[in-house]
């Protein structure tokens, strides 16, 4: 790695719930730098959530990224000529990360509805461990034990 590495800086929360990691998810939402468009899908997907369940959608929002977030992970090591999926375990932030990505493309794979909506059912979905992104999980999980014999590959 060349250089240093970029400093982590910190993210203002959110203007209506004021949280960091909902203002962090709202970012992964924004494309082209639009973000009132992002904090508008959003703050839907909120609405959306606290009608169709008559739960918090804080609460909702935070079980289901929690129901996601991968504690292992696959990477693929070249040993010896040979590669192989080495299982990882993940930190908190790209746990959280990842937990994001999934969520939204689950949600972008949907056809026919606004993506609030669709966000909003898959947050739905994944609060009770059900969905795509639920199964992604559960994928990652089966691919690291399955290939558990190479993780002595993974220490250093």
């Amino acid at each position: 790695m060349r250089g240093k590495q970029a400093p982590k800086r910190p993210i203002a929360p959110d203007t209506k719930f004021n949280r960091t990691d909902l203002a962090k998810f709202i970012n992964y939402i924004m494309q082209r730098g639009k973000k009132t468009i992002a904090e508008d899908i959003v703050y839907e997907m909120m609405q959306i959530i606290s009608d169709k369940t008559q739960l918090d959608p804080v609460e909702v929002f935070e079980s289901a990224i929690r129901n996601v977030s991968p504690t292992v992970e696959i990477k693929g090591r070249r040993v010896g000529g040979a590669n192989y999926q080495v299982p990882m375990a993940v930190r908190s932030e790209r746990s959280f990360t990842l937990a994001c990505r999934w969520l939204i493309t689950a949600s972008a794979a949907k056809k026919g509805k606004k993506m609030s909506e669709k966000l909003a059912e898959e947050f739905i979905a994944a609060h009770n461990n059900e969905g795509i992104a639920v199964k992604k999980k559960q994928d990652t999980y089966k691919m690291a034990e399955a290939n558990r014999a190479f993780a002595h590959f993974g220490r250093n």
